[in-house]
């Protein structure tokens, strides 16, 4: 949190003081006690967060705690228990971070039990025959819980910069806002079960399992991806100019799916599809990719089979699913001139629509052993001057609304090793501007 803007260290105090004054100012007589032991569960369940499948995102457990407290203990005695949230054992948080949680935690928990009241529900240990009756209010309870909480954390986000409001995306709101909504519901079980102790504790027996579970998926997802790295890497020892291509058309395909609006679960598919569009080149031998010199027929068609290997060697990976099509066909022409099956129009799968675009936008806005990197604006040309007859002029149209949206960092000139012979090619097959040349046939691509 060091070297936070002024405008965020102004908006945590902010935060702060809201919830000292909502605090302070108030008066508790609810039970001591039962608020003790359910502040004590909500460190407890704060200090282990459930990560999620989403970049740098954890659910914290305490959401249970914090809404089990509305029912218990009513708005001030839940602000008071989430505001244990200070006292988190998450050790890598910096006390700034651990003030500005806990606060916004006290905030969540106070607001979730004004709406609770509001609707209907009272504050205490629920009676049996009148359960039924607080089950509304409490999922009005769950739903603002979770809408403060994301707003508040959104806030410091943007203000910190850490996110930017051009790059604001709901889908993983919508995966956050499941996972909170599902942690909080439980909170229901834990108030129903508060007047036999032992049996609220076990009620979180189920809550770690979860936890559990995702921690599971998460790392194997992880290991996925350091599996398709690995691949990645492999391909890009072929030729040292085409170093970081993979994980930029990867970057250049999911801008396409956003901008048309492709579900998450496609969207992470193509980001797949896109780091191993050419994985087949581990099947090409290396010195037909480094040719300098016209192909021969052999070698013009061993390049043209590259995206079947690469079918080859992934097929079965599960996972993958939709991003096989896009591997296999992303060298396709609207036209039909592509290969390795020559499909055309709609014909050629969505996803190596998209591809094809990314692909050769990177190639054109990277240096080559042959020429320096075009400008964003010459390879801009050349998409538009090849759309309709070489890719689909709807995935053209999507990539340059999204370019203007969030830009594109070319890579760095490339600087050859100077204690290493670095053999590379004086031709590049996804480069639309320049064909490939086969000997007595002239140029091809």
């Amino acid at each position: 949190m060091r070297g936070l803007p002024l405008a965020a260290w102004a908006y945590v105090c902010g935060v702060a003081a809201l919830a000292a004054v909502l605090v302070g100012t108030a008066s508790f007589e609810g039970r001591w006690p039962t608020l003790a032991v359910l502040a004590l569960l909500f460190i407890l369940c704060d200090s282990v967060p459930a990560v999620l499948n989403i970049e740098r995102a954890r659910v914290s457990l305490g959401f249970t705690v914090g809404l089990a407290s509305v029912v218990l203990l009513g708005p001030v005695g839940a602000a008071l228990v989430c505001l244990s949230a200070i006292a988190t054992g998450q050790l890598r948080f910096a006390p700034v971070k651990r003030l500005f949680n806990g606060a916004q935690f006290a905030l969540c928990g106070y607001a979730a039990g004004q709406v609770y009241l509001a609707f209907g529900g009272r504050a205490g240990m629920p009676e049996a025959e009148y359960f039924p009756n607080i089950i509304g209010p409490f999922v009005a309870a769950v739903v603002t819980y979770v809408a403060v909480n994301l707003a508040l954390i959104g806030g410091i986000l943007v203000l910190s910069r850490q996110v930017s409001v051009r790059d604001f995306r709901w889908e993983p709101i919508a995966q956050l806002s499941a996972g909170y909504l599902g942690y909080g519901m439980l909170g229901l079980l834990v108030a129903g079960l508060w007047r036999v102790p032992y049996l609220a504790v076990l009620a979180f027996i189920p809550l770690f399992i979860a936890r559990w579970a995702f921690a599971q998926t998460r790392a194997q997802q992880q290991a996925h991806e350091a599996t398709l790295a690995a691949l990645c890497q492999a391909v890009e020892t072929k030729d040292y100019y085409t170093r970081g291509h993979s994980e930029r058309v990867s970057r250049g395909s999911v801008m396409i799916a956003q901008e048309i609006g492709m579900r998450p679960e496609r969207v992470e598919a193509i980001r797949y599809a896109g780091m191993l569009h050419d994985v087949g080149k581990l099947g090409v031998p290396t010195k037909v990719l480094q040719k300098s010199g016209d192909l021969s027929e052999e070698e013009f068609a061993a390049i043209q089979l590259h995206p079947m290997r690469g079918l080859e060697i992934v097929k079965e990976i599960g996972f993958l699913d939709e991003a096989l099509a896009g591997i296999m066909h992303h060298h396709e022409k609207m036209n039909g001139r592509g290969y390795p099956m020559g499909l055309a129009g709609d014909e050629i799968p969505e996803f190596a629509r998209v591809i094809s675009v990314a692909d050769a936008f990177d190639s054109m806005t990277s240096t080559r052993s042959y020429r320096d990197a075009r400008s964003i604006d010459e390879a801009v040309a050349e998409l538009r001057r090849c759309a309709g007859s070489h890719f689909d002029p709807a995935m053209v149209d999507a990539f340059l609304r999204a370019l203007g949206a969030k830009g594109w960092e070319p890579p760095k000139p490339v600087t050859l090793p100077e204690d290493d012979t670095v053999e590379t090619t004086l031709q590049d097959h996804d480069d639309p501007s320049v064909p490939l040349r086969v000997a007595g046939e002239g140029t091809r691509w």
